[in-house]
């Protein structure tokens, strides 16, 4: 599998570890940068690159770091065709795959330690999107909002007392 992995300053060090035990793990992996440890570096300048390249179909998976992964998160999701969530925890890094198709994990190496960063990142590229129809159904209304197209939203499930907040 071809996985890109991308960080700024704050997700260097943890970049570079889970690039490492990809490598070791079998996976083809593309570094997005940064480079080298440069305090002055903004998240966008690797996280774009690298939810392009996911979105282009270049890399089947992305994993984007910063220190809080918030920033990675907000960024790579203004990508079209980039499913990106901020995971902390092993349930969402797979079902986030299954259900939502999601290809691109953000994570803050201030957040989650390595172990557990390994443990979702582990998580996140074994899973496989179940394709069922209503995760399909719900993944076209994100595709046509991306696109520009709001679709016609169905009223909402639950009884809520007109004139409240």
């Amino acid at each position: 599998m071809k996985v890109g992995v991308a960080a700024d300053h704050g997700g260097f060090t943890m970049k570079e570890r889970l690039a490492q035990s990809l490598r070791n793990a079998g996976y083809e992996v593309t570094d997005f940068g940064a480079d080298s440890l440069d305090p002055t570096d903004d998240y966008p300048d690797f996280v774009i690159p690298l939810a392009q390249s996911v979105a282009r179909g270049e890399m089947e998976r992305g994993i984007a770091l910063c220190s809080s992964g918030v920033g990675a998160s907000i960024v790579a999701n203004k990508v079209q065709g980039v499913r990106a969530a901020l995971v902390h925890d092993n349930f969402s890094a797979h079902q986030g795959v299954e259900d939502d198709d999601m290809n691109v994990l953000c994570l803050g190496s201030l957040v989650v330690g390595y172990a557990q960063a390994w443990e979702l990142v582990s998580s996140f590229l074994t899973a496989r999107f179940s394709g069922a129809e209503r995760h399909r159904r719900r993944l076209a209304k994100v595709a046509a909002v991306e696109r520009g197209e709001l679709p016609e939203m169905e009223e909402p499930h639950h009884p809520v007392a007109k004139g409240t907040v």
